[in-house]
């Protein structure tokens, strides 16, 4: 770690010799594999990146000059260049350092950011606020080519070409999203990739004509513009009015060196193609590079997890019965928005790959194409994380709610997730799906309800929304298996007294609340909700008078939630309960173990009995949300 421990602020990178740098860069990724291998993070996609970041550090000024990085789960480099080498200690974890570029943790983070395809649209902004202000700081936004799947970045290029002042686009090529790029613009990419020596070609031959016969030269100059788009690489670009260069070897930090100081003289937009591998220096992220997207700790030797799940997972479990529900029935379509191995649909793509699709980073077009696969007499399930799939609101309302259109939307990572933060907590999803009408929103109990609520799902022939978390599947309350019955809530425990009416996750602490408070001689009934729209209005008609205390429990923010929902019913029929809401306060849950989250922000099994013991003692009046 000799030339490692000499970066200790930003710009640090500038005092190491250039003959040094490359194993500065091998220095990196020890690092970097050593530490993700125990906290567990985002690898692959960082170590693709190493000399790409030292390039631009190496250009740059910082903070004066602005790096946006896209998604920001690469920018592990960055941080170590600007001198947060100590906080991998406590990477991801509760207070420690974010895995994603935090404007409150390094003024070398301009940008708070997490989802894909944002940053040329922010970069833009940036330029923009640069000009108004008479400032001269140079601004990249740094993009990969999976992220340049996302309509939004072509609603930001579409813009870029009115510019008069300087803005780099760096296109991180690496032929990699999560899953492996799919579309038209992967191809593209690929073809940019392979046509460098016709370029140089093509060059030579230019050049030697302008020497020896310039009048030849300038009839071939006349006509270049209409032939163009048949030789030259980046053309896409250049008809949208910005510079392209490259492709670049990213892993050539002289290179990228000389092309990123030439990209900041051009008074206008500049994209600049630079080709890296993911997982680069580490064989075992360099042949997996989805895997090690985000690893959970590992063995350094081998790449294998250190503390491997002892039990299914709820993606397994959608998995599987997914193919079992299409081997069935031959209209249901499986879509994803590059996530076909997070969500658990790379079975499906093996077994039907003709009812499989991925469209890319691109949840708006994935839920639309859905709602056109519905419209065309298919069964369409979209499979997408929670978090990702508020990025694609309008289109579930009207494309697809609207027309009463049967899509299925399996909802994965519902709830607290854990170490990527906030943006990546899905803890929206039941307040901005129970407001759209036509839509019917479940959440299972356990293992066996996610099945039985996905075959519930797709025979029900309209809009429909199954959410379920992150991590093992709960295994308990398999002898409790009622018929699903639209908007009815099933009974587990009627012993009087206070009724936890628990949504999804929450059932299992219900299940541990009660037998907290039975130690008391406090008597909890338990009822599973399974339905968070429609609500079970005869359960909450009759709970009025039978309870002495009603608690919702979701692990959903409180703000048009679960609990809202139900207090809403309540005062609509003119009806007053005792009502205790539990449920995620309404702020961004920051990153760490759902264990701790869930413990911070109140709603883990001691955190709600203690929670009930105050209300029960009158002591917690005016209390009734999770603070």
């Amino acid at each position: 770690m000799g030339y490692l421990n000499r970066i200790q602020k930003p710009n640090d990178i500038k005092k190491i010799p250039p003959k040094a740098y490359e194993e500065l860069a091998e220095e990196i990724r020890d690092f970097l594999v050593e530490k993700v291998s125990v906290s567990g993070g985002h690898l692959a996609s960082n170590l693709g990146v190493v000399e790409l970041t030292m390039a631009l550090h190496l250009v740059l000024d910082l903070p004066k000059d602005k790096i946006i990085w896209d998604v920001g789960h690469q920018s592990y480099t960055h941080k170590l260049l600007t001198g947060r080498r100590d906080g991998f200690d406590s990477l991801r974890q509760t207070g420690g350092m974010s895995g994603f570029p935090k404007r409150a943790e390094s003024d070398c983070d301009v940008y708070d950011s997490g989802h894909s395809s944002t940053s040329v649209s922010a970069a833009l902004g940036m330029v923009r606020a640069r000009e108004l202000c008479g400032k001269d700081e140079t601004i990249v936004a740094v993009i990969g080519d999976g992220a340049m799947t996302g309509g939004l970045a072509y609603e930001a290029l579409n813009n870029v070409s009115q510019l008069s002042s300087n803005l780099i686009i760096i296109l991180n090529d690496n032929n990699m999203s999560i899953s492996e790029n799919v579309g038209g613009l992967s191809k593209y990419l690929r073809r940019l990739r392979t046509s460098q020596e016709y370029v140089d070609l093509r060059d030579r031959i230019h050049e030697s004509l302008q020497d020896r016969m310039p009048m030849v030269a300038k009839g071939i100059s006349r006509a270049k513009q209409s032939i163009k788009s048949l030789v030259v690489p980046g053309m896409f670009f250049e008809e949208m009015g910005i510079t392209y260069l490259g492709p670049v070897d990213g892993h050539n930090i002289q290179e990228m060196v000389r092309v990123l100081s030439d990209a900041r003289r051009l008074r206008k937009c500049v994209l600049v193609h630079v080709r890296t591998r993911k997982g680069a220096g580490y064989e075992p992220a360099r042949k997996h590079p989805a895997r090690f997207h985000g690893t959970p700790p590992f063995d350094i030797a081998t790449g294998k997890p250190l503390h491997p799940s002892k039990g299914e997972s709820y993606t397994g479990v959608f998995s599987g019965t997914i193919l079992e529900i299409a081997r069935e029935d031959p209209c249901i379509a499986a879509v994803t928005a590059a996530m076909a191995d997070g969500v658990g649909l790379a079975h499906f793509r093996t077994r039907f790959p003709n009812r499989f699709f991925d469209v890319g980073i691109a949840e708006q077009h994935a839920v639309t194409f859905a709602a056109g696969l519905a419209a065309g007499g298919m069964k369409p399930v979209v499979a997408v994380y929670s978090t990702f799939l508020q990025r694609a609101y309008d289109q579930i309302l009207e494309d697809v709610c609207l027309q009463k259109l049967p899509v299925v939307f399996a909802i994965d990572r519902a709830g607290i997730v854990g170490a990527d933060g906030e943006t990546h907590q899905g803890i929206f999803d039941l307040s901005y799906l129970s407001t759209m009408p036509n839509m019917t929103v479940m959440a299972p109990k356990n293992r066996q309800e996610l099945i039985d609520m996905l075959h519930f799902a797709v025979s029900l022939g309209k809009p429909v929304a199954v959410r379920y978390p992150r991590g093992q599947a709960y295994e308990g309350l398999q002898t409790f298996r009622a018929p699903l019955e639209t908007g009815k809530a099933e009974m587990l425990f009627e012993e009087g007294g206070i009724l936890l009416l628990a949504a999804g996750s929450m059932v299992e602490c219900a299940v541990r609340v009660r037998e907290i408070l039975g130690a008391d001689a406090v008597k909890c009934s338990v009822a599973n909700a399974r339905f968070v729209k429609p609500l079970d209005t005869e359960l909450l008609a009759a709970a009025a008078s039978r309870y002495s205390l009603i608690v919702t429990m979701e692990e959903n923010v409180a703000s048009g939630g679960f609990g809202e929902h139900v207090a809403a019913w309540y005062a609509e029929q003119g009806i007053r309960v005792p009502l205790l809401q539990i449920a995620l306060p309404d702020s961004f849950v920051p990153h760490g173990s759902p264990a701790e989250l869930m413990r911070i922000t109140g709603i883990d099994p001691e955190s709600v009995a203690q929670k009930i013991r105050s209300r029960l003692a009158g002591s917690g009046k005016g209390s009734d949300r999770a603070l």
